[in-house]
């Protein structure tokens, strides 16, 4: 009975005493347990949050496109003088976290977004550049290029 007793409250009979609380070793254990969740969560959360701010070099780069493409439409050439976006130009992102850069012929264009230096993004090692082309082909540079799209 003593021991269903012990079982049930979940108190410790030592020496004869009654004793409540934690073990300084199981303490241990559960502080050790809380400081590798921390650290798996910090970890994902910063990389996450590199991954989400991606969406911003994607953003400027498909609308580079599109007045490139408007540009196009109207004149028949990706390179018109009248086009709001020339061969040459540095095109910031909404965020300012990236700078495209175009480059332009009558019948082609590519668009590269690079970090801006001194922003969060110029630590993303698994995408270090983002590329789109006339063709709409959508290319990285980086560790983990295929993974940027």
């Amino acid at each position: 009975p003593r021991a269903i007793i012990q079982e049930f409250t979940g108190e410790l009979i030592m020496n004869g005493r009654k004793t409540n609380g934690f073990t300084l070793i199981e303490l241990m254990i559960v502080l050790a347990v809380i400081s590798i969740l921390a650290y798996i969560a910090t970890s994902n959360y910063g990389q996450n949050l590199i991954k989400s701010k991606r969406t911003d070099g994607k953003t400027a780069l498909l609308t580079t496109a599109a007045t490139l493409e408007k540009c196009k439409a109207a004149y028949g050439v990706y390179n018109n003088a009248s086009c709001s976006v020339d061969d040459g130009d540095d095109v910031d992102s909404p965020e300012q976290l990236y700078s495209v850069a175009v480059t332009t012929t009558a019948t082609t264009f590519t668009l590269v977004a690079n970090p801006t230096a001194g922003e969060s993004q110029a630590n993303d090692a698994k995408c270090t550049t983002l590329r789109l082309n006339h063709l709409g082909q959508q290319t990285a540079t980086g560790s983990d290029p295929d993974s940027c799209w």
